[in-house]
């Protein structure tokens, strides 16, 4: 299998299963002399970790990190670094009943066919587990980055519940389960997925990204543009649907005018009018924030019943029990 490496300058590369003994990951391109530790790699993971909150995956994982090479005495050396993370809560044998089996939605089918077997525990490869270590990598890569440039995420549509942008507060994502930057939708959210989760079923979502402190000139023309190397890193992400920069698809609906950021100077300092280009100029920076939007498909692993395909040819109709949504 190829494929489990991205970036150049800082390149990760991430392996492992989700019911393996481990994940981890491999990281070139780091420079030497920065404080790096395990306790700081942490902070990002307990953000990330599994089993916090009844909306997501109910699977205990303790996520601790540690390091195994390329860190001496708390400062890079400048050589790769290695990260580990020992899986604890790998209960492969609820997954026996579904092994002979496709499951619709999911990467079972795919996987079987390229490489005439899989890893049916949880999902193996294919599984949203694997994100755990680009998580720890892109807390070095955020220590390399400094304090100039500041990465924010926010949960900004469930399903067809969106929030309200005009009472978009940055400092509330902290203070409720789905990191909403809008706290008068977080309730009509959790009413919402209840009621979803009572018929058995699942939604997806749409995050949004801003960065800001970004330097002009960042990217290459034509096939490294900084949106493409986004756009590969996101939809990279396991059950990642769509993409979008700025404006994004409701470009379409402007006119040139209205989409086209205008440019001006004051006591010599460049400023735009507006942000619709979502901070790229030709795949270039512009020095704008940047901004983006992905969109998230519907867990498969359901309660509602669905047909899969067994390596028999028949069908056979199987649903999950809860305790095996367990990702």
């Amino acid at each position: 299998m190829t494929g489990s490496s991205t970036g150049k300058l800082f390149k990760v590369s991430t392996w492992g299963e989700s019911h393996g003994e481990a994940l981890g990951c491999v990281i070139e391109g780091v420079p030497s002399k920065i404080k790096i530790t395990e306790k700081f790699i942490q902070k990002f993971l307990e953000r990330r970790k599994p089993g916090q909150s009844k909306y997501t995956t109910q699977r205990k994982e303790s996520d601790k990190i540690k390091i195994l090479s390329g860190v001496f005495n708390g400062i890079t050396t400048g050589t790769p670094i290695s990260l580990i993370i020992y899986n604890e809560d790998t209960r492969s044998k609820d997954y026996e009943e579904i092994k002979k089996k496709f499951r619709p939605g999911h990467a079972d089918f795919t996987y079987f066919k390229k490489y005439g077997i899989r890893d049916y525990r949880g999902g193996g490869r294919a599984s949203a587990r694997e994100t755990a270590m680009r998580v720890a990598a892109g807390a070095i890569a955020q220590k390399i980055l400094g304090n100039k440039v500041k990465i924010k995420g926010a949960l900004i549509q469930i399903g067809k519940k969106k929030i309200d942008d005009k009472r978009w507060d940055w400092n509330e994502i902290e203070n409720n389960d789905f990191f909403c930057p809008d706290k008068l939708t977080v309730p009509k959210w959790e009413n919402y997925l209840k009621n979803i989760r009572k018929n058995g079923s699942s939604t997806g979502a749409i995050i949004q990204i801003n960065v800001s402190g970004v330097p002009v000139g960042l990217g290459e023309p034509v096939f490294d543009k900084v949106e493409a190397l986004l756009a590969k890193a996101i939809m990279s992400i396991p059950a990642v649907k769509g993409f979008e920069i700025g404006s994004g698809f409701k470009s379409a609906e402007l006119s040139g005018e209205e989409n086209a950021d205008e440019i001006s100077t004051l006591k010599n300092k460049i400023s735009f009018k507006s942000n619709n280009s979502g901070g790229s100029l030709g795949g270039i920076t512009s020095g704008q924030d940047i901004v983006i939007k992905f969109a998230v498909k519907p867990t498969s692993s359901i309660l509602t019943k669905k047909k899969p395909l067994i390596l028999t040819a028949k069908t056979l109709t199987l649903a999950l029990r809860e305790d095996m949504i367990h990702v």
